[in-house]
């Protein structure tokens, strides 16, 4: 599946018809070039699933956790691990395992981790600063 995204400044229309896809999946892993905004419709799909928490990229903290009506959505950022070991050290099996959304920037390093469900969603940054998401399993 393909969804265009005009710009980042105004998602929601957009994004509308991913939201029932990301219900189904609740592991969700973004690829993209820095830059490309996987931070930024990762925060208007948190507040489409119900979450007013305040939200921020995750880099330096590697994990934001926010509420949402349907429960917890934790959001990674895995750029700056080195290895598998350190994801395993902050406990991100128990994060998959626990039910709730995961939200996976950079999950190249822990794909032998994921479900077979998990859902990739690659943004494609155009040449007049447009995205293009890519959506497979």
């Amino acid at each position: 599946m393909e969804i265009n995204l005009s710009s980042l400044i105004n998602l929601a229309e957009d994004l509308q018809a991913l939201i029932p896809i990301i219900e189904q999946h609740k592991i969700i892993c973004w690829n993209g070039e820095m830059g490309a905004g996987k931070t930024t419709v990762i925060s208007k799909i948190c507040q489409m699933l119900g979450s007013t928490d305040e939200k921020s990229s995750p880099t330096f903290s590697i994990l934001n956790e926010y509420e949402c009506k349907h429960g917890k959505i934790y959001h990674f950022d895995l750029y700056r691990l080195r290895n598998i070991t350190e994801a395993l050290d902050i406990g991100i099996e128990e994060y998959l395992d626990s039910g709730h959304y995961c939200m996976i920037e950079w999950p190249e390093m822990i794909k032998v981790l994921l479900p077979e469900n998990a859902l990739f969603i690659d943004i494609i940054k155009q040449i007049d600063d447009s995205r293009k998401l890519i959506i497979f399993n």
